[in-house]
């Protein structure tokens, strides 16, 4: 039976170097594929850990044909404040998942918890860099906790 994982993380990432990152979070993912049987990945579309991890599934789907990539974002224009570079990677990811969801059409106060409760939703695993206790990041991982969804912080990993 297949599971759901899903991504959530810090825009801007401080305490852990970016190649301690790629391996980490390659490693976890190879877990999930290859003993938990996970094949559908959600993230949020955010600048950041949302877009280095939908890089790392994309990367992954050469390997593993099987899994899935979906997307749950927040609102149409999320990418409307990106700088160019952050757009390329926005657009990229957009371009090569297999769903793109919106919780919303527009804008609103709520709509950034509204999609996180989207990828908790129904997740078996919730896959952290979560890496001060505020904030977003932390509402998520709280969220999943929660609902008795099993949380791997890749700080801590």
């Amino acid at each position: 039976m297949s599971k759901i994982c899903c991504f959530t993380g810090h825009r801007e990432i401080k305490k852990i170097k970016p190649s301690v990152l790629a391996n980490r979070l390659d490693k976890t993912i190879v877990e999930l594929v290859e003993n938990e049987d996970v094949t559908d990945f959600r993230a949020g579309g955010a600048k950041g850990f949302d877009t280095i991890a939908a890089l790392h599934v994309l990367k992954f789907k050469q390997k593993y044909p099987h899994i899935k990539l979906h997307l749950i974002l927040p609102y149409k224009k999320q990418a409307a404040g990106f700088t160019r570079f952050e757009k390329q990677l926005y657009d990229f990811v957009l371009q090569n998942a297999d769903t793109v969801h919106y919780t919303s059409e527009k804008y609103y106060d709520g709509v950034l918890f509204a999609r996180n409760r989207e990828l908790v939703d129904g997740a078996d695993v919730c896959v952290a860099l979560l890496e001060v206790l505020v904030g977003g990041t932390y509402q998520t991982v709280n969220l999943a906790r929660k609902q008795k969804t099993k949380v791997i912080n890749l700080v801590r990993a």
